[in-house]
């Protein structure tokens, strides 16, 4: 798979991108000490969230939209080349053990496929044809959202995937990282995060890499909080699939309901490890399979739930 673009034509597209801009001030930062190139890297990555900050507006206008479609039972996806699609993969991954949401809920596509989360797979960014085969592959539906996530905002395989998704009716968001990009162009929520230049020139795994994170961040987990995945700041349908988590769901139910602990084992047991419902038995006084019947009966909101027991 090899790309048909004049190098010339990419050249000059590349020149005009803020995230590929050359930075003549840092030329001599090889030669500077660790400390003060340390220094540098740190001040550089605090204008991150400010640049996030500005765009909270359209960040929360996506966050909606996706909410409303997921609590239809639509799926979140993210689809990125590079750094972008390891990042969107990232997030994907870790959604089932903080939410247990289940795996296909929420979905991280990288061009090139798994290879590609650890070797640079050749020419596969430049494909929006194998963004489409991968979409295809999910059966899109128009309750499913797409995410294409790209720093530069010109990646054929994130504005493929857009595009695609987008005349399958989808919901389509474009996150970018320069302005009027062709990527936010292609989506029906455009999100444009302008880091600058970047430390060294073009290294966009870092200023870059950093704003699509903190924006992934908040895509996913404030959709899940929007799904009554939380109660409050807790994270009360979290998968407890080893120790660590076993304890943290002990330590969520007493935050919760601050009960002692042989109340607290009991729920747990009488909810086979699950954190909401064991919360319901102990705060609107039921059994687990009353629990988990309200807990149904209220879209898994345990704040519905627990208005419904008259609590």
């Amino acid at each position: 798979m090899t790309s048909t673009s004049d190098p010339r034509d990419l050249q000059a597209q590349l020149e005009a991108l803020t995230t590929e801009a050359f930075r003549p001030e840092l030329a001599d930062i090889d030669q500077l000490a660790t400390l003060d190139i340390a220094r540098l890297m740190n001040s550089e990555d605090v204008a991150v969230p400010t640049a996030v900050a500005q765009r909270l507006p359209a960040i929360a206008a996506a966050i909606d939209a996706v909410a409303e479609r997921m609590a239809r039972g639509g799926r979140l996806v993210y689809a990125g080349a590079g750094t972008a699609g390891r990042l969107g993969v990232l997030d994907a991954s870790e959604c089932p053990p903080t939410f247990n949401t289940d795996p296909s809920q929420v979905v991280g596509l990288i061009a090139g496929g798994p290879e590609a989360m650890v070797t640079s797979v050749e020419g596969a960014e430049d494909s929006p044809e194998l963004a489409r085969a991968d979409l295809d592959a999910l059966a899109l539906t128009p309750d499913d959202t797409v995410v294409g996530v790209s720093a530069s905002g010109r990646t054929p395989y994130a504005i493929g995937a857009v595009e695609h998704a987008r005349a399958q009716g989808a919901l389509t968001i474009g996150l970018a990282c320069n302005t009027d990009s062709a990527l936010a162009a292609a989506a029906e929520h455009g999100i444009e995060i302008v880091v600058g230049p970047e430390l060294l020139t073009g290294s966009t795994r870092l200023k870059a890499g950093t704003a699509q994170k903190l924006v992934l961040n908040m895509l996913s987990t404030i959709t899940m909080i929007r799904l009554g995945k939380t109660y409050g700041n807790l994270m009360v349908d979290v998968r407890a699939s080893n120790d660590k988590l076993r304890a943290r769901s002990r330590r969520i139910v007493a935050l919760a309901t601050g009960a002692a602990d042989d109340e607290i084992e009991r729920a747990l047991a009488a909810t086979d490890g699950e954190v909401k419902p064991a919360i319901l038995t102990i705060l609107a006084d039921v059994d687990g399979p009353t629990a988990t019947r309200l807990l149904e009966d209220s879209g898994g909101h345990l704040r519905a739930a627990l208005a419904a027991a008259g609590r």
